[in-house]
């Protein structure tokens, strides 16, 4: 379950959102250049296309990934389709805090193990997050906030990622832009884990903070080389672990997903989707459900898009 967790919050795209609204910055180091090719399909009738696209939320400056044949879809698109839309910082605020605040009255440092509280402690410390903070938010949001902050230290930066650069180029275009999702659900995913669950995650993130650098780059290389079957083995191995948490945040998710698609079949338009890459990688991915409903999905490439 936790290890079920770690990954889907390198690929929620709300998780680095809130790491950053409570984590004190962090330095990055510089980062070469190198070109990737992420896997994109489209499912179509004869008046509607829809685009899919599996996304990141944070990448190093210089990995170039908007173009080709990603970016000739993004622009023949007229609606880009995300988990959930970019709120104003305010209203993120707003919905934030009532849901993470920790209500217990016990610190979340507290609640730790006295064996492990100590660890816990010194890795807030290395990545300068101010314990007073932490102890006031529940411990799934120290979680997130300890994933990230390895990352955010890496180099990576969320504004670099999938979500941030197609909203922010939709909306200059004048794209309509619509989420699948709500920030209260996506986050809620996370609140209404069982306190005993939220306090193992936090810990089991601590015990694997040195894991998360090698981690996060090999699923990070299965996508930027096109490979969604190697990323589904990845996911897949913690699936098995926990059946019932994927059932939550990864099946559920993915057949609520594919019914919506399905619908919006009915209505003509273009539709560039982005959601996270493990929701189109292996047996009951998105992908994989709109396959069973009979629809052809088919994986494109540059080709696709070269005038005869």
């Amino acid at each position: 379950m936790l290890r079920l967790l770690r990954r889907l919050t390198n690929f929620l795209p709300l998780a680095a959102t809130v790491a950053l609204a409570c984590s004190a910055s962090v330095a990055s180091k510089p980062s070469g250049g190198r070109s990737s090719n992420p896997a994109l399909w489209v499912v179509a009738d004869e008046d509607t296309t829809i685009y899919l696209f599996g996304s990141v939320h944070m990448l190093k400056p210089g990995v170039v990934w908007f173009d080709d044949e990603v970016k000739a879809a993004f622009d023949r698109s007229d609606t880009l389709v995300l988990e959930v839309t970019e709120e104003d910082p305010a209203q993120m605020a707003a919905i934030l805090t009532p849901m993470a605040a920790n209500t217990s009255g016990q610190p979340t440092s507290q609640m730790l193990p006295e064996n492990a509280r100590e660890r816990y402690l010194s890795a807030l410390r290395d990545y300068g997050i101010p314990v007073r903070a932490m102890d006031a938010v529940e411990p799934w949001l120290v979680a997130i906030n300890l994933s990230i902050a390895p990352l955010m230290r890496l180099g990576y930066q969320q504004d670099l990622g999938v979500e941030k650069v197609l909203e922010a180029t939709a909306r200059r275009q004048g794209k309509r832009v619509v989420g699948l999702e709500t920030p209260q659900q996506q986050l809620g995913y996370f609140d209404t884990l069982p306190p005993k669950v939220q306090v193992a995650y936090l810990m089991a993130t601590v015990d694997e903070l040195p894991k998360v650098e090698t981690e996060f780059a090999r699923m990070l290389r299965h996508w930027d080389r096109g490979k969604p079957d190697a990323l589904a083995k990845e996911m897949n191995e913690s699936i098995k672990e926990t059946p019932e948490l994927a059932r939550v945040l990864l099946h559920d998710r993915n057949v609520r997903w594919t019914d919506w698609l399905v619908q919006r079949l009915d209505q003509p338009g273009t539709l560039f989707v982005a959601v996270g890459a493990g929701h189109l990688a292996g047996s009951g991915s998105v992908i994989d459900l709109l396959e069973g409903k009979k629809l052809t999905v088919r994986r494109l490439s540059k080709r696709d898009f070269v005038s005869p």
